[in-house]
């Protein structure tokens, strides 16, 4: 069949009109544009006319394109090519490896294109069916190593039909794209096939059983861990101001979570920022294995410096890569920083197609844009009963932290846990800047439900005593008062603040932060006599130093248990309570 082409009419920053001249265009479909100097710049078409016009969104810089410039169309969807080789690079929006793009041009120019997977490497292919057997999608046709996991070689998820293996190579060494099976269907047709295929980046991969995430995701962060949990298959949102430590934050539970393979989708972050990840990841030792932090984890860097077209293609490019590992039968998390720089260009795109504005000019469907992005993480039982999760976790930057703007309340009503930052509390160099009580999550956390409960009366409580004691003073309030008001004050210091730089207390195990929440409320139900508040603010000043150099402490460090002994000497000498914790 062959493909339509058309020639440029019209030229609108990122947005081209297109008079199709010879076949059809569909919507969704992959186009390039040569220009002149023979480079071919892709785009997707997001637009038709009625008649033979239709509008490209172009992913790279439209500077000296001109009308009448030849486009040629694909007849195929925007797409990502997936087989093993992914984890440990680094890509744009559209899988063009940047490192290696990076050893052609140190500037990367217009129309470059490198293969997305390295196809000269060999892989140890070990097949996993023999001639004669049925396979349909997915099905799992052998296995190669990637890095620490066993990467299964399916085939191509688009064939529905049951099929016929005709042949399957030995085990041995293949590269990407060497015929590994020829496979024949009803008819007698023959396809051969290799260790990859493309997949729409749009399209949602179908679950074979999706199932309910109620089960906690640890992220080595205390006060996410025990007040506002994050799933295993779970979304959650970090709305907050510039600033405030949503990139931070991010990165502090790419390193430390529980999720085996990790996706950071840098979708319109400041270049610095994103220049930050791509040096130190690599650096960066993975304590459950020693070896690189990055052999565990893709990233997609689609900067701000970068088109604004190709934010929207990143998105939902680390998505489908997301799924496919889903399908590997591994725990997945995709970090999205930030989704709202996405929404920006998606406002920018529908001003220039002259849409009807919805709230503050973003499109009219950016709320169903924003659920069916979160709608594609969740929990999968395998067909062999395995069960595998995509989480995900978007930042969202409203102009002047005003939460109530589109994306973020989008945001809200597509996720799970709302993890609210705020300014006062990064301003006042709290980390994480998470709001305490405004903050809410529906997941399990790793303590009880009453625990959890229990945590946030102290703080309410403590709140509301901090407002009579800006009206009234130390005075103005009794020595009870201001004994809730220590204890709470002692529990965000100590159990919900962490030092992201040290190597302990950076990251918390489950284990530990039940060793620490058993204490704190042990201190925080201990009935203490002391008289006067100089004493009283003396004596939790003592508690927080030593409760703060245990945190600094190993468990297998002969001096955790001393030091836990001395915390609870502190306690004794102003309370009559149990000794043992």
């Amino acid at each position: 069949m062959e493909k339509a082409k058309g020639k440029v009419i019209s030229v609108n920053e990122s947005l081209v009109g297109v008079e199709n001249t010879k076949g059809a265009v569909m919507n969704g479909e992959v186009a390039y544009i040569v220009l002149e100097d023979g480079k071919r710049l892709k785009a997707e078409v997001i637009d038709v006319k009625p008649g033979k016009r239709v509008f490209l969104q172009v992913f790279e810089d439209t500077s000296w394109m001109k009308i009448g410039d030849e486009v040629e169309f694909t007849g195929l969807p925007l797409s990502v090519r997936l087989g093993p080789g992914i984890l440990g690079t680094v890509t744009d929006g559209l899988q063009n490896p940047l490192y290696e793009l990076v050893k052609k041009e140190w500037f990367l120019e217009r129309g470059m294109v490198v293969a997305p997977l390295d196809e000269s490497k060999k892989w140890h292919f070990t097949p996993k069916v023999k001639t004669g057997d049925t396979v349909s999608g997915a099905s799992v046709l052998g296995t190669v190593p990637e890095k620490m996991f066993e990467h299964k070689i399916f085939v191509p998820f688009s064939l529905t039909e049951d099929y016929i293996v005709e042949s399957i190579v030995s085990e041995g060494d293949y590269t990407i794209t060497d015929t590994i099976a020829v496979i024949k269907d009803g008819k007698g047709q023959t396809k051969s096939l290799n260790m990859t295929f493309d997949w729409p980046v749009k399209q949602p991969m179908p679950f074979h059983k999706r199932s309910v995430p109620k089960e906690t995701l640890p992220t080595g962060m205390r006060i996410l861990d025990a007040l506002f949990p994050i799933a295993y298959g779970g979304t959650a949102c970090s709305p907050g101001p510039f600033g405030a430590g949503k990139t931070v934050l991010q990165h502090s539970i790419a390193k430390h979570s529980r999720a085996d393979v990790v996706i950071i989708a840098a979708c319109g972050e400041r270049a610095g920022e994103a220049v930050e990840v791509f040096k130190d990841f690599p650096e960066l030792i993975d304590p459950r294995t020693g070896k690189s932090l990055m052999d565990r984890t893709y990233i997609v860097g689609n900067t701000s410096s970068m088109p604004v077209a190709a934010r929207e293609a990143s998105v939902y490019l680390a998505t489908a890569v997301g799924e496919y590992y889903r399908k590997q039968g591994l725990d997945v998390l995709i970090l999205a920083d930030s989704t709202s720089r996405w929404a920006q260009a998606l406002r920018e795109t529908s001003g220039r197609k002259e849409e009807i504005p919805g709230p503050e000019a973003f499109p009219m469907y950016i709320s169903t844009l924003i659920s069916a992005f979160y709608d594609r993480a969740g929990v999968e039982i395998l067909p062999n009963g395995q069960k595998s999760s995509l989480s995900i976790i978007g930042t969202v930057s409203p102009a002047g932290g005003n939460f109530d703007e589109p994306v973020t309340q989008a945001t809200l009503l597509s996720t799970g846990a709302f993890l609210g930052l705020s300014r006062e509390l990064s301003d006042a160099r709290k980390y994480p800047a998470i709001d305490r009580l405004d903050s809410n999550s529906k997941y399990p956390s790793l303590i009880s439900e009453e625990e959890v409960k229990y945590l946030k009366d102290v703080l309410k409580e403590g709140k509301s005593i901090a407002s009579n004691l800006l009206l009234m003073g130390e005075r103005g309030i009794t020595n009870e008062a201001y004994i809730a008001y220590q204890k709470s004050e002692l529990l965000d210091a100590v159990f919900l603040q962490q030092n992201s730089f040290h190597d302990v207390d950076g990251v918390t195990n489950p284990e530990r932060l039940r060793i620490m929440f058993d204490l704190i409320k042990y201190i925080i139900d201990a009935p203490l006599h002391i008289e006067t508040k100089d004493d009283i603010r003396s004596h939790f000043n003592f508690l927080r130093q030593a409760f703060l150099d245990w945190n600094y402490l190993k468990l297998d460090d002969p001096k955790f248990e001393k030091q836990k002994t001395k915390i609870i000497n502190l306690v004794k000498q102003k309370a009559n309570v149990k000794e043992n914790v």
